[in-house]
């Protein structure tokens, strides 16, 4: 089936990739806890997203217990957790927005034990059924994840997966022989939301990533202003922004949530383009 028939589940990420890569541009990537404010406000955002440039949603599934995951998204994922949000409430949300028309590629980021507890075919299913184009699950090693991520793909859905600074010529193998849709990479050593970027540093990992690769690789952590979206826009083929975004909207509350959100958003995607 062509990468181009949106169809097909994971040809949604494919395509928006063809499109920009056609284009001469890199991809903005933005990150959301799913349920924080609430779900209702979640499916706004992710509509606003879609307006504002984003070209992919990562929708981040909240987990009493995250490892990855920096201050910023803790605090969004024990907000949306104290209020009900669920693996099962994100699968709805995702579904929402594609009843009303959402078309951007979706992609769900959290954590194992939601996702074995409900069953990995049942739950493989519910997504593709709901419009989820991707699944990120941190704590998959790929060594460990061949199966998963044959479950995955049989019911067209991405499995993306991380890699680091530190991360192994034979383990950035492992990961290539079982990823699809992007490669997410961690632009510094540590939780989300923290230090600063190191330019230079991630094109070189990158160059060596591509030895091993041809699929897009999207560079996230650090990346929290249009100059540092813009930066990195020249080296990546995608930009991932999450921590930044959680602090706007608690700045502005949830009534200027969404405004703020979008703003940011359209400047990023305006800095990039130039």
């Amino acid at each position: 089936m062509s990468a181009t028939n949106n169809t097909n589940r994971i040809n949604r990420i494919d395509a928006r990739f063809e499109q920009l890569k056609a284009q001469k541009r890199s991809a903005l990537i933005p990150f959301i806890t799913c349920g924080d404010p609430s779900a209702a406000l979640t499916v706004q955002l992710m509509h606003a997203l879609d307006a504002a440039g984003a070209d992919v949603i990562e929708l981040g599934v909240p987990f009493s217990d995250p490892m990855a995951d920096g201050p910023v998204i803790q605090k969004a994922s024990e907000r949306a957790l104290k209020g009900g949000m669920n693996l099962r409430g994100v699968l709805a949300c995702t579904a929402q927005y594609r009843a009303a028309g959402g078309k951007l590629p979706v992609v769900l980021m959290g954590y194992a034990n939601p996702i074995e507890r409900m069953g990995l075919t049942t739950f493989s299913a519910a997504a593709q059924a709901a419009g989820v184009d991707g699944i990120l699950v941190v704590d998959y090693p790929p060594e460990e994840a061949v199966e998963q991520a044959a479950i995955f793909k049989a019911h067209g859905l991405a499995p993306i997966f991380l890699l680091s600074p530190t991360t192994t010529d034979a383990r950035i193998a492992s990961v290539a022989q079982v990823a699809s849709g992007y490669i997410y990479y961690v632009s510094i050593k540590g939780i989300t939301g923290a230090a600063s970027l190191d330019v230079g540093a991630v094109a070189a990992k990158l160059s060596t990533i591509r030895q091993h690769t041809s699929l897009p690789l999207g560079v996230g952590f650090g990346i929290s202003s249009p100059e540092s979206a813009a930066a990195v826009a020249q080296i990546a083929d995608a930009v991932i922004i999450g921590s930044k975004l959680i602090q706007l909207m608690q700045a502005a509350g949830d009534d200027g949530a969404v405004q703020a959100v979008s703003e940011f958003i359209g400047r990023v995607r305006a800095a990039m383009d130039v």
